[in-house]
């Protein structure tokens, strides 16, 4: 990976061919669109391409999930199964990291987020991320967090159980090895 956040032709190559087997594989995820279409748009965005590939390298299996008519954007967001393994045990943001006085994680979900070009996902998004199966039924993902509550020192996150999407708080410095975020990308 290049420090200007460009692909190799074959890192490229190999994403492209992994991204459309799983568009093909999952058409329930974006029904009525045709895999042609979103490779032309991710040609001509090689920076999306770059931040499609740090969700893939972190294990967050992107996808297809919609495609917004108004801006002709094609939305990805992270569909592993689980929380993204190479995005576990941080806690929400940088501020909740430096406030621990001990055992600090490595890195912390909003940093990531942004380091990769990504978006955490809101509970709107995780929500509907829902509706395409069940996502989250052992692990649990930090979304993105109203200002009010942030302000007061939490943050929230979303799981699947019992048939039903849960959102829960908690101190925005906690974090756990079953906890990760997942991202939504614009294309």
């Amino acid at each position: 990976m290049a420090n200007n956040k460009e692909l190799s032709p074959e890192q490229r190559e190999q994403l492209l061919t992994t991204l459309k087997a799983r568009f093909e594989k999952n058409k329930k995820h974006h029904e009525g669109l045709e895999w042609a279409n979103v490779q032309a748009k991710l040609e001509t965005n090689p920076a999306k391409l770059w931040s499609l590939h740090e969700m893939e390298r972190t294990g967050g299996e992107p996808d297809v999930v919609g495609y917004d008519e108004k801006t002709g954007e094609y939305i990805f967001y992270d569909c592993s199964p689980e929380s993204p393994k190479g995005r576990r045990s941080v806690c929400y943001d940088r501020e909740a990291q430096e406030s621990r006085k001990e055992h600090k994680p490595e890195n912390n979900a909003v940093d990531m987020a942004a380091a990769m070009g990504v978006e955490l996902l809101t509970e709107e998004q995780y929500r509907e991320l829902q509706k395409l199966g069940e996502f989250d039924t052992k692990t649990s993902s930090w979304i993105e967090t109203p200002t009010d509550i942030r302000k007061l020192g939490g943050a929230i996150f979303a799981d699947f159980r019992y048939g039903q999407v849960f959102v829960y708080h908690n101190g925005a410095q906690s974090y756990y090895a079953a906890r990760a975020f997942r991202g939504a990308l614009r294309v």
